[in-house]
């Protein structure tokens, strides 16, 4: 499947807000950042070290390791924003910035602020730490979107003569690195860098990148051992063994690995890649890996949200159902590897549970991580906050009740921002030897797709998040007939209404589509309706944090509760079994949002003394009625301060059903 439609423009009521705001502020807040100019902000230096690696500047390194990164996300999401929205002040600001990387470049084709300015005889001696070919990667993509955009080659150029040089520097050769990185990231850069070229040896490189790791001997292992565990980031010496390698999933070759485990980024990134080479080289094996990491992923450990990675001990996965709700990672960089990886999975085969994914990880785990100005961010997306323990326990340090300006380790924002300036590239796959196009995302906006019937045009116009109706015209139609596939959503429990124009039409089901092949005339309307209303949501027996509580879902949103609308301490409420839930639109939340209303129930505290801990549980009252309200959450924490809970303890049957 070719997978890639043409000229797909976002335009939808929704959508719209956050694309526009990415555009006209978070790319120019983003870029103040990467210099520095925001105030009470955690410095960058992104900027600056390029200055002083192109020998433009005096000065020491600052930041991380992987701070070249940074910088080219943001040079990425440029890229997207410039196909869609020509502009040229921007325009220009990016080929200064491409000039930059260019002088701070290596004749060789080596490019690498960190180890040009501190570390210069050190290239290539720390994969496992030092993130080379992780910023390697990220500087890739940002060529390959901007060259697209702009049709300019002077990045693209310099990344070519740098995977070029790696080209040189690591392979099964005599005196080449038979070796990977410890963050993957690269591995799929290249497959967008053989796209954009049509260069073998890019596509080649990213598949000896993925079958060498997790071969025996283990690389990152003997690599440690030669510079006799000397690490970037500690004192102590560091000794790792094979099995230690399962953090950068590198214990066992890629097509063994049964189980998502240790660092979710690196994870997803590499399972991304692994998606992409299976379909272009028709792997069965990578294939199969995939589908079985992708099933342990999403149904054992994620998030109702969306969320990955439940520890901040590594940023990692742990273990099946192991899913705290106050102690969670799910870093935002998480989530958008996983909608990466659901989007080359669908590339692969289309199947809606991966879509269902992709969706449900963008309206709510990424969009929540930043704030509804796109100034403020997220980089841990917690679904229970209790601000004093935030505050005041160690262990939960990494769990902020308000978004900051921006990190130390600033990779969320600008991947943010980049997701979100592509959008238009998830929206849609088509698959020309079936003459058939998959609609995945309900988002407004118009595409063109070649299909061996001919050229199609599609307009979609979608009111989704608020109601289930979705409309597309054709644009364009040729005349030999074509499937149009329109995924049945997870959430309308297989309840959808199709019609075209005007009339009820019947719909074969394959794979959580309904496809409906036709010869189809220009003005035709297709009109989709899922089922959208209200619902309590259970969690799987074995996810302890979630015993006896329920979350609040309409259609793709997950719904929270918070201090603003329902005072303190949430975790003294509940709410009935068979409550009903009331939606109404509320124009006075940030964007307007529909909110969910239902009669619940708090535990009586006046009774209790104030000094007195504990007493007999016959001693305890009816619990009292109280009105519950519920919004999306995407917008937590964009008000005061306060408590916020996903979940819910569920009370007895209050006597009505929905």
């Amino acid at each position: 499947m070719s997978g890639k439609p043409e000229g797909v423009r976002i335009r939808d009521d929704f959508w719209d807000r956050y694309t526009d705001l990415v555009r006209e502020t978070v790319i120019p807040y983003q870029w103040e950042a990467l210099n520095d100019r925001i105030p009470d902000a955690a410095p960058s230096y992104a900027i600056r070290n390029f200055r002083i690696a192109a020998g433009l500047e005096a000065g020491e390194y600052g930041g991380m390791v992987f701070q070249d990164s940074d910088v080219a996300k943001w040079l990425e999401a440029v890229g997207y924003s410039l196909a869609t929205h020509p502009d040229p002040e921007l325009e220009r600001t990016a080929d200064e910035v491409i000039g930059l990387i260019a002088l701070a470049q290596h004749e060789d084709g080596y490019l690498n602020t960190y180890f040009t300015v501190k570390a210069p005889d050190e290239r290539w001696t720390n994969l496992y730490e030092a993130h080379e070919l992780y910023c390697a990667g990220h500087m890739m993509e940002a060529a390959v979107a901007y060259y697209e955009a702009t049709g300019k080659r002077k990045l693209l150029d310099v990344v070519c003569r740098f995977a070029d040089y790696i080209g040189n520097v690591f392979g099964e050769g005599p005196g080449q690195i038979r070796g990977y990185d410890g963050h993957q990231e690269i591995e799929l850069a290249l497959v967008k860098l053989h796209r954009a070229t049509g260069e073998e040896r890019y596509l080649k490189l990213a598949r000896f990148f993925i079958d060498e790791r997790g071969a025996q001997p283990n690389f990152l292992v003997d690599e440690t051992n030669r510079r006799d565990g000397r690490s970037i980031w500690t004192e102590r010496r560091l000794r790792p063994t094979a099995a230690d390698m399962a953090y950068n999933q590198a214990d066992v070759p890629v097509r063994e690995q049964t189980a998502a485990v240790g660092h979710s980024v690196r994870a997803v990134y590499m399972y991304t890649a692994m998606a992409d080479l299976a379909r272009i080289a028709g792997d069965r094996e990578l294939a199969e890996a995939c589908r079985r990491l992708w099933a342990n992923m999403t149904r054992k450990q994620m998030y109702i949200t969306g969320g990955i990675g439940s520890t901040h001990h590594g940023e990692a996965f742990t273990f099946d159902y192991d899913l705290p709700n106050d102690t969670v990672y799910a870093e935002t960089c998480a989530s958008i590897g996983l909608i990466f990886f659901a989007q080359r999975m669908l590339k692969l085969e289309p199947k809606a549970d991966y879509a269902d994914v992709m969706e449900r990880a963008l309206y709510n785990n990424v969009i929540a991580s930043m704030s509804q100005d796109g100034k403020h961010y997220f980089y841990v997306n917690p679904l229970e906050v209790w601000p004093e323990a935030s505050a005041r326990n160690p262990g939960r340090h990494h769990v902020k009740a308000v978004r900051q300006k921006w990190f130390g380790c600033s990779c969320c924002p600008p991947n943010v921002a980049r997701l979100l300036s592509s959008l238009h590239d998830y929206v849609y796959t088509a698959d020309p030897a079936s003459d058939t196009i998959y609609a995945h995302l309900f988002i407004g906006g118009e595409a063109r797709f070649a299909l061996a019937a001919g050229p199609v045009g599609l307009a979609q116009q979608s009111w989704l998040p608020w109601e289930g109706r979705v409309r597309f015209e054709l644009t364009e139609a040729p005349s030999a007939p074509f499937a149009l596939a329109l995924r049945i959503p997870a959430w309308c429990a297989g309840q959808a209404a199709l019609a075209i124009n005007g009339r009820p039409a019947p719909y074969e089901t394959k794979d959580g589509y309904a496809v409906v092949r036709r010869a189809w005339a220009l003005g035709d309307v297709v009109e989709w309706a899922p089922e959208l209303s209200a619902r309590l949501t259970a969690a799987h027996p074995d996810i302890r944090a979630n015993a006896g509580k329920a979350a609040v879902e309409r259609g793709p949103l997950v719904y929270c509760l918070e201090e603003a609308d329902n005072g303190r301490p949430l975790a003294s409420l509940s709410i009935p079994a068979d409550a009903k839930l009331t939606a109404a639109f509320e124009a006075g939340l940030p964007g307007g949002a529909v909110v969910i209303d239902a009669e619940g129930r708090a535990d009586e505290r006046d009774s209790w003394q104030a000094e007195t801990a504990y007493r007999p549980l016959a001693e305890r009252l009816r619990p009292i009625p109280v009105k519950l309200r519920a919004v999306p959450y995407y917008l937590w924490g964009n008000r005061e301060p306060g408590e916020m809970t996903v979940w819910v303890r569920v009370s007895d049957a209050a006597g009505g059903k929905e």
